[in-house]
């Protein structure tokens, strides 16, 4: 029998990013959010492990030796110390790649998930955290999908804020953003942020007390992001000078842009002006929020 799941996007709603330590790493703080939308990976029974990838963007990943999905389905394995039936993983990848919205991270989440349920693996939530943790910065968090705190390198999680589902609309220029070249131009630049995590209630409300607070957080790499590739400040520039846009910001190390909007209707509304806008940028509304 297959097994499917949503491998949803990655919104970083802030993300604070501190000097590199001795180690080289930056120490971060940031509130992660997933929409409803992303790829969508199936597992199905196979001779041999295989990975097969479709979609509008399967042809911007790299082989799939190299794909998040095959290393996330090898490190299980390796963990699981024990022979488990050949499966095969299809991709779907609806999401455009290095694109600030986690999608490998996601990808190989969904792998982890999938993997452990259909082989009926022994191992517990930590330790399937602690693999998606070693696989990248964001592996932790997209594991499960859901709004959280992410501190350290992105692995100490603790939870968010409540706050309802936000109805918003992704935009992406088609133009791929290296993150290390991002961070490298970060480095550079030397405007390095607080890690604390920011005061806020408990729960929000609205989604306009969400986006008025967020308005006083930052993300850290946005200024890198558009000295790396110039198309995203045309996209956030764009966003914000709309009037559904309760808030406009870079999510990730850039290339995809996000606004917050009041309502669906509002959403629906700037997804449309900016597809009219720009035919050529990826555009995407979505909600907000997870589990989905």
């Amino acid at each position: 029998m297959a097994l499917s799941a949503l491998a949803p996007a990655k919104v970083n709603l802030f993300l604070h990013v501190g000097g590199p330590g001795a180690d080289g790493y930056h120490p971060l703080c940031s509130l992660m959010a997933f929409a409803d939308f992303g790829d969508r990976l199936t597992l199905h029974a196979a001779d041999a492990l295989e990975l097969k990838v479709t979609g509008p963007f399967a042809a911007a990943l790299e082989g799939g030796g190299e794909n998040l999905v095959a290393r996330a389905a090898n490190a299980l394995l390796a963990e699981a110390r024990r022979p488990v039936a050949p499966f095969g993983l299809a991709l779907e990848k609806q999401l455009p790649v290095a694109s600030g919205l986690g999608g490998g991270s996601s990808d190989a989440g969904a792998a982890l998930r999938l993997i452990r349920e259909a082989a009926g693996l022994p191992i517990d939530d930590d330790r399937l955290e602690a693999i998606a943790g070693a696989l990248g910065a964001d592996g932790a968090a997209c594991l499960w999908g859901r709004p959280v705190l992410a501190e350290g390198r992105g692995e100490r999680l603790s939870p968010a804020p409540a706050f309802p589902a936000a109805d918003a609309v992704l935009v992406n220029p088609r133009v791929a953003v290296s993150t290390p070249a991002v961070y490298r131009r970060f480095d550079d630049l030397g405007r390095f942020g607080a890690v604390d995590p920011p005061a806020a209630p408990a729960v929000f409300e609205t989604v306009v007390e969400l986006a008025a607070w967020l308005a006083a957080q930052r993300n850290d790499l946005e200024a890198a992001a558009i000295a790396v590739e110039p198309q995203v400040r045309a996209v956030l520039d764009t966003l914000a000078g709309e009037p559904e846009s309760l808030l406009a910001r870079v999510s990730g190390s850039g290339g995809t842009c996000f606004a917050l909007c009041a309502s669906d209707i509002e959403a629906e509304g700037l997804a449309e002006r900016i597809e009219a806008i720009a035919p050529h940028w990826w555009v995407k509304r979505v909600r907000i929020g997870g589990p989905w």
